[in-house]
């Protein structure tokens, strides 16, 4: 079973995926700015309600960008945490078909084993005010 996570937005999107990249279960939630406080709490809730565990897990997939700089990165540092954690594949693509052709590259054996945001533009990094 696979589980994709997309944080470009607001809205984070998370999916579970049987291993043939066919969708099971699809959860959303308005994550704003409690995505890194929730993100974790979310997946595991998520994987419970489908009477699944980490250990059912056997690939990861998650969306690059572009979009939202923390979101993204916050996102995907934990997916990448996970899949070196628990040593299962991950995936990341950045294209509208980027279920598909993620559950695709870990059926046919791919791990990018980190993956990296994509941003659409240089990130815009302001200085605190003091």
């Amino acid at each position: 079973m696979y589980l994709a996570l997309r944080t470009d937005s607001e809205i984070t999107k998370m999916y579970l995926l049987n291993d043939s990249g066919e969708e099971i279960k699809q959860e959303e939630w308005l994550s704003e700015r409690r995505l890194a406080d929730e993100l974790l709490g979310r997946l595991e809730g998520f994987l419970k309600s489908a009477n699944q565990t980490w250990d059912d897990v056997t690939g990861l997939v998650v969306f690059l960008g572009p979009g939202s700089f923390t979101g993204l990165r916050i996102g995907i540092t934990v997916m990448n945490t996970i899949a070196f954690t628990k040593h299962i594949p991950i995936a990341g693509t950045k294209h509208d078909d980027w279920l598909v052709d993620g559950a695709s590259q870990l059926a046919n054996g791919e791990d990018d084993k980190q993956c990296v945001p994509f941003y659409g533009a240089e990130p815009n990094i302001t200085k605190p005010k003091r």
